[in-house]
């Protein structure tokens, strides 16, 4: 046992006394593994942290509320009544009013208003694990003398000064001061002020958004239901359970990217294994030579992949939480804009980098034993013999091109016929490492076709050499294959994406001016827009939430939704159906929704619970008129968010007693609609009330942008790490080809020429994998349109096909490569041509 751990520790002595005077080997298997685990880690850790933040949520300087009291869904808003009511009754509650104001720069801000004085009241007598940090100093006097102040995270803060050079904002006609607090605090994107002032701001004075309830005393409970007034109803916290299965999708598709990331980055260290055993074949056949026994090498090389597995997951994680803190600013954001969720600090644990280790040494075993088995497995006479010989197996390339066809032909039926994201996107990344697979083959087909047409002479050879560089390059192609159709896929999802958004922002804004008057000056403001010469149409939105039970029979199965109506012509102008009662003309569908027997749903809302045209849905806003529930008449394109949106007629809109007050308008103007926008603001609406059509295109397209952003850098990140590969992987092939090349040299070939030659060999062979990634990226960008995109948010996209767009990818990863060959071919051409000549031969 102890001659076997001696042979074992000399052959890691030798080996380490190897890499010493070749640390570039070390460093290629080093480098794959750290990138792998940073991007892998970096996702993982902003994941975790956002669904920490789900189930640790806290109302804003307090804790988190076991209880919601909310209005009901006629009215929107709550009368502070309620509030007073519950706190006299020594209830632990907390007023909470919150929505948008403009600033002076037409940027729009959620606010939210509380009760600072029960927050940390609350707060400070409900100390938590997760909250041991202090809390923020609040500024009391400040607060209680109704000074224009707000509370916001120092991130943000200093965002805004970065921007505007000042610590103020200009919010509602008010100059607001800004108080910044510690991120710790958790305020996120908030701008947190008192309520009073936020009432002020939002023209709600005397309403409240919803009451949050601190305690789990059934007692207590039961008394706060007693004390219900105007229909209001209380609601038990779920922990952040409904928002964790809301934002699931998205969430998923960051782990997927990481994963192909996870994915790239082994294909690199695979390869930097591989070339280390191929230049240390000779050293391991004299280690046999000298009496070490082939299960002693087989520990030492296993020995010595744990380590190196180990020390490049440590670093990998520490890069990886640094990734995260970069990350989670753009997820937070993204968060915040589409689900209303707040990420807190970040923080990590341990078991991740166990994690990361595990799957990092099962892939890397997998991948490595059979190579091991066959190296320490050779015969003791072989000694002239190169390991390199032995890795190129084109009888192994054609079954693996068999298998990738196979898995290609099963993944395509299964997502065809899928229905869930979890199975499309699963799916998804079997077709994404089954397309590499075809690519050694393909590459020996052309290379081959190649060499048949090829003129004699050098330009043979270089196409003949070609052929043979296939099997050393395959893994750094293949990985770059994967990259690149990954960054065609995304590029093709967010180009259509973007343009299918303003395809319907084109329909959807109809007219030049949107208005958002105050409730209480709505008459008086319609009455001056239809008596001014020049306004023409106008047209009127109705706001309210209610709720939907797509199953009747089930109480428990409510749904909170934005519900909407328009006058009749404005619904004509600005809908457009995904699917009606008439899949024609829609003959049968509008009079029937016109005259308010049967209602409209957005594409996101329908998807999310599987509700189809034909269905019948409770809303329980005409639940008086209708309480068998209304049809789903149509189902209507939306990429606004995700709540979903129930429409009904203006006609059942007041039949069902909605409020007439919360209204908009959107009118046409002949002029310059700054002209209008002067005159209305002379009849009182302010400034921050009227939207332009081009502000909300513009807010739109910067929200769009912020959206898939984590996802655009994550791709380049992917890309990025290819790249890094395709590098290391050319300078150790031009390490292994000294002799060749300078035997060429010896011969006559001039360096321009011998430069000319290796550049060509690698462009084509690169050339050939982009090419590959063209049609390989489309069909993946299809299957995430059509597929994952549509289960995932319910967002039906127009494909759009952007040729510069995959000519900028070929074109970037031809630059990659003539850099990557570059640098190595000028150290090889500047070499003495003895030292050279007595290299080995690949």
């Amino acid at each position: 046992m102890s001659s076997a751990l001696n042979s074992t520790m000399a052959s890691l002595r030798v080996f380490a006394a190897h890499y010493r005077h070749k640390p570039l080997q070390a460093g290629a298997i080093l480098l794959g593994i750290v990138l792998a685990v940073t991007l892998l880690t970096g996702v993982k850790s902003t994941n975790e942290n956002a669904v920490r933040s789900y189930s640790q949520a806290t109302e804003l300087l307090s804790r988190q509320a076991t209880a919601y009291i909310l209005p009901p869904g006629t009215t929107g808003t709550l009368n502070q009544t309620q509030y007073f009511k519950l706190r006299q009754a020594g209830l632990p509650v907390l007023a909470v009013i919150d929505g948008h104001v403009m600033d002076d720069k037409g940027r729009r801000w959620h606010i939210t208003g509380s009760d600072i004085i029960a927050a940390t009241a609350l707060a400070s007598g409900h100390q938590t694990e997760s909250s041991s940090e202090e809390y923020p100093m609040v500024p009391m006097g400040r607060l209680l003398s109704a000074e224009p102040v707000a509370m916001l995270s120092q991130n943000l803060v200093d965002r805004i000064k970065t921007v505007d050079g000042s610590a103020s904002l200009n919010l509602a006609s008010t100059q607001v001061t800004l108080l910044p607090q510690p991120d710790s605090a958790a305020l996120g994107n908030n701008v947190l002020m008192d309520i009073s002032f936020a009432q002020q701001l939002l023209g709600r004075q005397g309403r409240l958004s919803y009451i949050a309830l601190m305690t789990e005393d059934e007692s207590q409970l039961a008394l706060a239901r007693s004390l219900l007034i105007d229909n209001n109803t209380l609601r038990l916290g779920d922990q952040g359970e409904a928002l964790t299965e809301l934002t699931a999708s998205f969430h998923l598709n960051l782990q997927a990217m990481a994963m192909l990331a996870f994915v790239v980055g082994l294909f690199i260290a695979y390869n930097g294994i591989r070339y280390s055993l191929m230049k240390r074949q000779r050293l391991m056949l004299k280690l046999l030579q000298a009496g070490i026994t082939r299960k002693a090498l087989m520990s030492a090389l296993l020995l010595e992949l744990i380590i190196l597995v180990h020390l490049g997951s440590a670093i990998g994680f520490v890069l990886g939480l640094q990734l995260s803190q970069w990350l989670q600013p753009m997820v937070a954001m993204t968060l915040e804009q589409l689900y209303d969720a707040r990420i807190l600090p970040g923080h990590w644990q341990l078991a991740w980098l166990m994690e990361a280790i595990a799957l990092t040494l099962a892939a890397a075993l997998l991948a490595c034993v059979p190579l091991y088995r066959a190296l320490t497995n050779q015969s003791l006479a072989r000694a002239g013999m190169q390991y390199s010989q032995n890795l190129i197996h084109y009888r192994s390339y054609r079954l693996q091109f068999l298998l990738a066809c196979g898995l290609i032909a099963l993944a395509a039926i299964l997502i065809l016929i899928s229905s869930e994201y979890q199975y499309s996107l699963a799916l998804l990344g079997l077709l994404t490492l089954a397309f590499p697979l075809l690519l050694p083959q393909l590459m020996l087909w052309l290379t081959s076709a190649l060499e048949k047409v090829a003129p004699k002479g050098s330009w043979h050879y270089l196409v003949a050499e070609t052929r043979e560089l296939t099997a050393p390059m395959a893994l750094a192609m293949m990985a770059l294959l994967l990259a690149l159709s990954a960054n065609v896929s995304m590029n093709t999802l967010v180009g259509s994406f973007e343009q299918t958004l303003k395809t319907w922002m084109d329909n959807r804004l109809h007219t030049d001016l949107y208005i958002r008057p105050h409730p209480t000056d709505a008459d008086r403001i319609e009455t001056w827009l239809r008596g001014t010469d020049g306004v023409d149409p106008v047209a009127i939105q109705w706001e309210a939430y209610s709720y939907i039970r797509p199953d009747i029979t089930d109480e428990a199965d409510r749904h909170r939704v934005m519900l909407l109506s328009r006058d009749d012509a404005a619904m004509l102008e600005t809908v457009s159906l995904k699917d009606s009662a008439s899949n024609t003309e829609q003959a049968e569908f509008w009079p029937d929704f016109f005259a308010g027997e049967s209602l409209m749903l957005s594409e996101p809302l329908a998807l999310r619970h599987n509700i189809k045209v034909g269905d019948r849905l409770l809303l329980e806003a005409t639940e008086n008129l209708y309480p068998q529930g209304l049809p789903v008449g149509a189902i209507y394109y939306d990429y606004g968010k995700p709540i979903g949106e129930v429409m009904i007629s203006e006609k059942l809109w007041h039949q069902a007693g909605m409020p007439g007050s919360n209204r908009n308008f959107a009118v046409g103007w002949r002029g310059d609609t700054d002209e209008l926008q002067t005159m209305l603001k002379n009849q009182g609406v302010s400034p921050a009330m009227m939207y332009s059509q081009s502000k909300i295109k513009k807010e739109a397209i910067k929200m769009f942008k912020r959206t898939f952003s984590i996802t655009v850098v994550l791709n380049s990140l992917t890309l990025l790490v290819a790249a890094i590969g395709l590098f290391s992987a050319s300078m150790m092939l031009m390490q292994s080809r000294q002799a060749p090349l300078a035997r060429l040299y010896a011969l006559g070939v001039s360096r321009p020429r011998l430069f000319a030659m290796v550049s060509v060999q690698m462009l084509l062979m690169v050339l050939i994998t982009a090419l590959l990634s063209l049609p390989t990226g489309v069909v993946l960008g299809w299957l995430l349109i059509h597929k994952v995109t549509l289960q995932a948010f319910g967002w039906s996209i127009a494909m759009v096909w952007d040729w510069w767009a995959y000519l900028q990818v070929v074109l970037l990863a031809l630059v990659a490569c003539a850099l990557a060959v570059f640098i190595p071919l000028i150290q090889q051409t500047r070499r003495p041509l003895i030292s050279s000549l007595q290299q080995e031969v690949l």
